[in-house]
C-alpha cells in the first residue's frame, strides 16, 4: 500500500528539505553522500528514477494522487508520500508546484571523468556557466542533439538544481555528466586531460585565428570536445590559446554573439551530426 501521509504540521522536519532548506543547503558540499535534489514534474521525477535516482519522498498536491502521480507512487510503495491541497502547497513550498509533484531524492554519486568520456565521439565542456537556467537548456540540447557526455568546472551551476533539471526537461539523468574536481584541475590539466583521451579540443569563441563553425575540418574530426564559456566574458584566454580550434558562429546584422544556451544548440546541430 502507498504510505500516504496527510500535511497537519507545517513545521514537520521531514518536510524542510521542500519549505526551508536553500539549493546550497540540499547540495551539502561539505558530506557530499548526504545531498539532496529535488526533482518537479511526473516526467521529470519519471526519468530520475530511470536513471537509478533513490528517492526519499514525494509531495502531491491531493488531486494528482489518482491521476498524474499514481503510477509513481505506486512504483515507490515503500516511500512517504505527503499531501494536501494546492493552496496548503503553495502556502508551504512559497511557489506553484508544476504538475502538483515534487521528488526528494539521494543526489548521486558523481562518475570520473574517463568513465563518461569512454566511447565518447562528442562531449561538451561547460567553463564556468553560472546560470541553472543555461545549465538546463544546454543540456535539453545536449540530449537532443547527439552530445555523448557533458563534464563541467567547479563554478558552474550544478546541473541537480532545482531550476537546471526543470528546464532541462528531466535531460540531466538522460546524459552522463561530471565535474572536474580538485583531482583533475580544469585550469591546469583540463585541456591536457582531454587530448590524452583523444579529444581534439574546439573552443567557442571570437577571435582573429576562429574557424567558422561550418569548417569541414570539425566534422571530420573522430572525438571532439566542444567548450562553451560563461555567460559574460566567454571562455579563458588560457583556454582558447591551449585549444586545437577557435570556432565561431558567423552572425548577421551586426549581432556580435548569441547566448550561451542557443551557442550551444546550433555547435551541437552542427558538430555532432553522424557520419
Amino acid at each position: 500500500m502507498p504510505n500516504i501521509i496527510e500535511i497537519t504540521d507545517f513545521e514537520a522536519p521531514e518536510l524542510d528539505i521542500y519549505a526551508r532548506c536553500t539549493e546550497t543547503q540540499l547540495l551539502n558540499r561539505h558530506e557530499p553522500h548526504k545531498g539532496i535534489f529535488i526533482a518537479e514534474s511526473p516526467k521529470v521525477i519519471e526519468r530520475a528514477l530511470d536513471a537509478g535516482c533513490v528517492p526519499i519522498s514525494f509531495l502531491v498536491e491531493h488531486k494528482h494522487l489518482e491521476d498524474q502521480a499514481k503510477e509513481i507512487i505506486e512504483r515507490c510503495k515503500d516511500i512517504p508520500v505527503y499531501t494536501a491541497e494546492f493552496e496548503v502547497l503553495t502556502r508551504l513550498t512559497g511557489f506553484k508546484l508544476t504538475r502538483g509533484m515534487l521528488c526528494a531524492f539521494v543526489r548521486p554519486k558523481l562518475p570520473d571523468i574517463k568513465e563518461i568520456c569512454c566511447g565518447a565521439r562528442r562531449i561538451a565542456v561547460l567553463e564556468e556557466i553560472v546560470n541553472p537556467t543555461n545549465v538546463g537548456a544546454i543540456f535539453r540540447s545536449a540530449a537532443a542533439l547527439n552530445i555523448d557526455a557533458v563534464l563541467l568546472t567547479p563554478d558552474c551551476s550544478n546541473p541537480l538544481y532545482r531550476r537546471a533539471i526543470r528546464v532541462s526537461m528531466g535531460t540531466v539523468f538522460q546524459i552522463p555528466w561530471t565535474f572536474f574536481d580538485s583531482h583533475i584541475s580544469w585550469q591546469q590539466e583540463g585541456i591536457n586531460v582531454l587530448h590524452s583521451m583523444g579529444f581534439k579540443t574546439a573552443a567557442m569563441a571570437l577571435s582573429e585565428n576562429s574557424v567558422s563553425i561550418d569548417n569541414p575540418k570539425l566534422l571530420e574530426e573522430e572525438k571532439l570536445a566542444i567548450i562553451l564559456g560563461t555567460e559574460g566574458d566567454g571562455l579563458t584566454s588560457s583556454t582558447i590559446s591551449d585549444s586545437d580550434y577557435t570556432v565561431r558562429i558567423p552572425m548577421s546584422n551586426g549581432v556580435d554573439s548569441l547566448n550561451v544556451a542557443a551557442a550551444s544548440a546550433v555547435a551541437f546541430w552542427q558538430l555532432c551530426r553522424r557520419k
